[in-house]
């Protein structure tokens, strides 16, 4: 399957690579899993993102394809993950594929001891990015 082209905002890439500069050793899988994510995104103003754009703190319904399971999630930094509460870190397997992706676009990805699976961006229900650009 083809990567769909992404859209990160300013503010997002620099977070997420002093993030990955930070993150500690037992993390560099998934580190490295997020700078090819974002090292093929293109970077755009926070305040010209569009509203269908899934960025740092998003709200979004994601839908598993296969099972036309549907969830809630909202796109955190790992220190506020709680996965019972649907806060998603960026640094897991969905949180990194999510980033930058807009709605109705497909991505796969595969949970340890899990066959792949392919997911689709429903909706963006809320994207703070613009809103906080200043």
């Amino acid at each position: 399957m083809d990567l769909p082209d992404i859209v990160v905002t300013e503010d997002d890439y620099r977070d997420l690579c002093a993030l990955m500069e930070t993150a500690p050793a037992a993390a560099q899988h998934a580190v490295d899993r997020l700078d090819a994510e974002i090292a093929r995104a293109h970077i755009v103003p926070s305040h010209s993102v569009a509203d269908d754009v899934v960025t740092m703190g998003s709200r979004v319904i994601v839908e598993e394809l296969s099972t036309d399971t549907r969830r809630v999630v909202t796109l955190v930094y790992p220190e506020d993950a709680d996965a019972d509460r649907g806060l998603i870190s960026v640094l897991s397997p969905l949180g990194s594929a999510l980033i930058g992706l807009r709605e109705t676009q497909i991505i796969e990805w595969a949970v340890p001891g899990r066959p792949r699976s392919r997911y689709r961006v429903a909706a963006v229900l809320s994207q703070p990015a613009r809103r906080n650009a200043g």
